[in-house]
């Protein structure tokens, strides 16, 4: 019996439903000093002078420090298709560019101490204009650095040429927008850092974080700190949600390396959430001015969009992700002319990081939200519009015009599916019920079918099987845990290979001493490439191990069967005669003085695409404007599901973020580049009341591009859900003319519409 498709429950929850689960600011040594550091209160700035003397003669204060202590040197961007000339240093020198960024650091024996110390250091500020919005930035008028000339980083030209929509009997434009979120992980970031010199006097760091990738972490490390990567250990604990957003060398996390190293002693830092909300990464940040036409039976021949992407302050990954949207611009339908093209720009706030989705909901936000405009212009149902120009099964594989390698889908059986669970046509006799009763609130039907990217880069991954005399597994991965169920999901792609029970198979992640390389988590790729190496480097330890039940079995290894209901190895045809895996390990270990290790750096044949249909039922109160979800039907096909419980938590989650973000969730700055949502009272944050339970419709639809038939889910839910309730508001608002409303779709904003309707 097949262990994958099984809803085994996960092994990582007991220890953290009762003990609790081990953090990085729970690891940190005893004599560890604490960090705090001075944040700029100034959007846009020159820095004049740093003063901490009052600072450094607090009690416990062991330093005070700056860039230029520390010698920090600017940075390029360490993605090549940005301007490199937009350099950042880890700690601000002669400008800050936004609240919160980095200006000096206090080392002190208490966190207490540091607070208080970091309220004492004077910076004299010489305020210059901020630049907050796009458009702002897109004048050139106030420059963030002067000496490049242009605020944008980064941009791609559009790859067509005349008219697209000349002969279109029907075409609809709008400029809409996708605002700005903080990513908001129940964990802030933390960091402990520790160095220590090895007997032939070579330094060795130590640096444990929370962060979605050991091993890139442990690269940005050792290159801010000029040692070899071989030099610096970087260990991954419990890890409490990070979303894309905890990747990559954060300046904090370089710094406190360097201050352990300049003291002699451990340091470690910790960020309140208030630090987090102005510190970590934000997301989305973009607008789009887009079109699309076609003719009047709905059929859609052009579709164009351009995109406006807020980089933030400095040129990192959020500048360089319409490169990742301009894949999927046309979702998934057959469009014959798609055109694509995109401006990154420089604001003095957050930068922009990778977030749940990162570029991919971006694109299903443009091309969905079009397509409703679309059927509204003809007077079609939007899911009959969407029926008709799906992306057919028998087409795949398929190429779209902005190059998108899609590898299979479903999209009507998924459309099919949901509006069946959801009785559509009742749902649309309701609807029109209610807008004849002046006393009833109003109904919106939102449909949104995705489809994204996963593994957009195709990337490979790490994975080894060591067999121990006891006949149990280790299994290393090069990916990283922060929630999604690793240690269950991926004990079962090996128990499904090897036979040996999923609990005793331990799964291991995140040291960079003990597994050898790796990518890390993002992308939704950690199944699709993490679980496939396991796979096949547990096919790998059969085949090791069936040499070794030959010689036991005095057989030829080609004879040798493993029968996986029992993990025993035997000739063909007489299972009576076995080894098991302990005997197998034993004679190893014996012979060898090492255990059986087999290990695989799997390499993919390309991304996958998984994709889903959502509908969101709403009602729009007619006097106030408030938006409440009655129910959220989804369609999430992720290809083969090794633990369908896993993907269901996954999707939920997923569901949870994308209509926060529909109904309630922007980070906000004011004219000045002041943030003023930067904690839980005001970044309005969904809880369960603001949520109906959602409705779960499992498909899958393997993919051939690796063995297990995995793709991602881990950010699925996301794509589909802020469409459909964007559209579920506008479909709801339909009668009354109101043709468009943004996210977020506030009580306030919504009921703004309906007055000048």
């Amino acid at each position: 019996m097949s262990i994958l498709g099984t809803r085994v429950e996960r092994k990582e929850d007991p220890d953290l439903l009762t003990v609790g689960g081990m953090y990085v600011d729970d690891l940190a040594p005893a004599d560890a000093l604490h960090v705090t550091f001075v944040r700029s209160v100034m959007a846009h700035a020159i820095v004049n002078s740093i003063d901490v003397t009052e600072a450094a003669a607090m009690p416990g204060i062991i330093g005070v420090f700056t860039a230029a202590d520390l010698d920090l040197q600017p940075k390029s961007p360490s993605i090549p298709l940005l301007n490199q000339a937009m350099v950042r240093t880890s700690l601000a020198t002669d400008r800050v560019r936004y609240v919160g960024e980095p200006v000096a650091a206090v080392v002190s024996e208490t966190r207490n101490q540091g607070v208080d110390a970091a309220e004492l250091v004077l910076v004299d500020y010489e305020p210059l204009e901020a630049v907050v919005t796009m458009e702002q930035a897109l004048e050139d008028n106030v420059l963030l650095f002067p000496e490049v000339g242009t605020n944008s980083p980064f941009a791609i030209p559009s790859n067509l040429e005349g008219d697209p929509f000349a002969e279109c009997e029907v075409s609809v434009s709008l400029s809409f927008r996708n605002q700005r979120l903080a990513p908001c992980p129940l964990e802030p970031r933390a960091t402990v850092a520790k160095w220590e010199t090895d007997a032939d006097g070579t330094e060795r760091l130590t640096q444990w974080s929370s962060t979605q990738g050991a091993h890139g972490t442990r690269d940005s490390l050792a290159a801010a700190t000029g040692v070899e990567p071989g030099q610096v250990r970087v260990i991954c604990p419990d890890v409490g949600g990070g979303f894309g957003a905890k990747n990559g060398g954060y300046p904090e996390d370089i710094v406190t390396s360097l201050l352990a190293r300049r003291l002699g002693r451990p340091t470690r830092w910790a960020e309140a959430r208030s630090e987090s909300m102005l510190g970590l990464v934000h997301g989305r940040a973009c607008h789009f001015d887009a079109q699309i036409g076609g003719s009047k039976d709905g059929t859609i021949t052009a579709y164009n969009v351009h995109m406006t992407q807020d980089g933030g302050a400095y040129a990192e990954v959020g500048a360089v992700l319409p490169f990742i949207t301009r894949v999927v611009t046309s979702g998934v339908y057959d469009i014959p002319v798609v055109g694509f093209s995109a401006t990154s720009t420089l604001t003095n706030t957050m930068p922009i990081g990778a977030y749940r989705g990162a570029g991919r909901p971006e694109a299903t936000h443009a091309i969905e939200r079009m397509i409703d405009a679309f059927a509204a212009e003809i007077g079609m149902d939007p899911a009959e519009v969407r029926r008709k120009n799906f992306i057919r099964p028998e087409q795949f594989p398929i190429q779209t015009p902005t190059g998108a390698d899609m590898d299979s889908g479903e999209y009507a059986k998924a459309l099919d599916v949901v509006m069946s669970a959801a009785d559509y046509p009742a749902l649309r006799a309701e609807q029109a019920r209610r807008r004849e009763d002046p006393s009833a609130k109003l109904l919106g039907l939102g449909w949104s079918v995705y489809v994204e990217i996963a593994n957009p880069m195709s990337n490979g991954e790490f994975g080894s099987i060591e067999i121990l005399p006891d006949g149990s597994a280790i299994a290393l991965t090069g990916s990283s845990s922060h929630g999604q169920g690793h240690h269950t999901a991926f004990a079962q792609v090996a128990s499904e290979v090897l036979g040996i029970p999923v609990d005793k198979i331990d799964v291991r992640h995140g040291d960079t001493d003990e597994v050898k390389r790796g990518g890390g988590t993002g992308g939704s790729k950690s199944l699709q490439v993490g679980g496939s190496a396991l796979w096949q480097a547990s096919e790998a330890a059969v085949e090791k191990a069936k040499d070794i039940a030959a010689e036991l079995l005095e057989a030829n290894p080609a004879d040798i069967v493993l029968d996986t209901e029992s993990g025993a190895f035997s000739v063909t045809g007489t299972p009576a005669i076995a080894k098991s895996w302990a005997e197998i390990g034993t004679k190893v270990a014996e012979d060898e003085g090492i255990n059986l290790i087999a290990e695989i750096d799997f390499q993919p044949s390309g991304a996958t695409f998984p994709f889903g249909a959502h509908l969101s039922v709403v009602e729009v109160d007619r006097d106030t404007g408030e938006v409440s979800v009655l129910r959220h039907i989804a369609c999430d096909d992720a290809g083969t599901m090794v633990n369908p419980m896993i993907v269901e938590g996954q999707v939920h989650g997923g569901l949870a973020s994308g209509i926060a973000q529909a109904l309630m969730e922007e980070f906000v700055y004011d004219e000045q580049g002041n943030p003023v949502t930067s904690n839980f009272m005001d970044y309005a944050f969904a809880s369960t009341m603001e949520l109906p339970s959602f409705e779960r419709i499992p498909q899958e639809t393997p993919t051939p591009r690796n063995p297990i038939g995995a793709k991602g889910v881990g950010e699925s839910g996301t794509i589909g859900a802020t469409p459909a309730v964007q559209n579920a508001v506008v479909d709801a608002l339909g009668h009354l003319g109101i043709r468009h409303v943004d996210i977020p779709t506030t009580a306030e904003r919504v009921w703004n519409a309906m007055q000048v309707s």
